[in-house]
């Protein structure tokens, strides 16, 4: 018995969904019928790819890595019958994961325009602006395939002690200094720099982490420092609308999207000993989608100006 590409298809539709009986309905086929077909895969294997239990469908290790040969299989085949036998490309998938930058949504849009530039007019593709945790767990169930955060000298050992447990790897985009954002009619917005001092009559924006409000977590270096004005949210456009309503700054990474900002906001390098490293997170040895590939090649273009490691290479040339 051989693995044949309908089976690999209606597993990797049983991973994304979760659920032999959801997978079934969306399938159109019956449920005993899909079940049969991922253990006649898995028989043929010899190696057990899902876990079963009373909260749904999960993958093994070897699962995981089989879904990354089972989706190249397929993309293979599309482009195949795309190119010689004329027939129309399926449905692009990609999911995304992000902590709360504008440059993640500036790529996530470069890569949707070139995928219509390209003729393909059917996609689901999905941008999660997550906490923390839920990043590192979106890309661990393989919610999402990968996943962008950040680390730096105060949680970098932690992080990475997580994503080693989990079989995530840390790919690294840029090395960032710190800025702060703040409205564009802030007080501050004029300076060449501000410094701590600067910034404690001002409120201090950062991104609430729920359950998981570990300071490791935080989404914002600084984060241990005392700030007499504090205020927790829960997405960017609230916290672009308190820096202009309340004049509050966040810390970020400096890099200012005015496609998706307009002049509101600005930049302002922040007066620390400290940098901040963006990079995306995957599952390891798991090979990504060309949509996925896409986008992260996207991400490499916007924040590349903004790697000060290029800037020390090039200044020691």
């Amino acid at each position: 018995m051989t693995i044949s590409l309908q089976q690999l298809k209606y597993f990797i539709e049983v991973a994304k969904i979760g659920s032999i009986n959801q997978a079934a309905e969306i399938l159109y086929i019956t449920q005993p019928s899909l079940s049969k077909s991922i253990k006649d895969i898995e028989i043929e294997v010899g190696l057990p790819l899902l876990q079963r239990s009373s909260k749904g469908i999960s993958l093994t290790a070897e699962g995981t890595e089989f879904l990354g040969y089972a989706r190249q299989v397929v993309e293979q085949s599309d482009l195949l019958e795309a190119r010689w036998l004329d027939k129309k490309p399926s449905r692009k998938l990609c999911a995304i994961s992000t902590q709360h930058y504008a440059f993640a949504v500036n790529a996530f849009v470069n890569m949707v325009k070139k995928t219509e530039s390209q003729g393909i007019d059917e996609y689901e593709y999905t941008l999660r602006e997550a906490r923390t945790y839920e990043i590192i767990e979106d890309v661990k169930a393989l919610r999402s395939e990968l996943g962008i955060l950040y680390k730096n000298s105060y949680n970098a050992n932690v992080i990475d002690k997580i994503l080693k447990e989990n079989r995530l790897t840390f790919h690294s985009l840029f090395l960032a200094e710190p800025h702060i954002f703040v409205s564009s009619t802030n007080p501050l917005a004029d300076r060449q720099f501000v410094s701590l001092e600067d910034l404690e009559k001002f409120p201090r924006l950062s991104y609430e982490q729920g359950e998981h409000n570990s300071f490791y977590f935080s989404e914002e270096i600084l984060s241990t420092v005392y700030a007499k004005k504090d205020i927790k949210v829960g997405d960017r456009a609230t916290i672009f609308n308190l820096m202009i309503g309340l004049n509050g700054y966040t810390i970020s990474t400096g890099i200012v999207s005015q496609d998706l900002n307009g002049d509101n906001i600005v930049a302002i390098p922040l007066a620390v000993d400290d940098n901040i490293e963006i990079g995306w997170i995957s599952l390891n040895d798991f090979q990504l989608t060309r949509q996925a590939e896409l986008y992260i090649k996207e991400l490499e273009e916007i924040v590349h100006p903004f790697d000060i490691r290029e800037s020390k290479k090039n200044s020691d040339d």
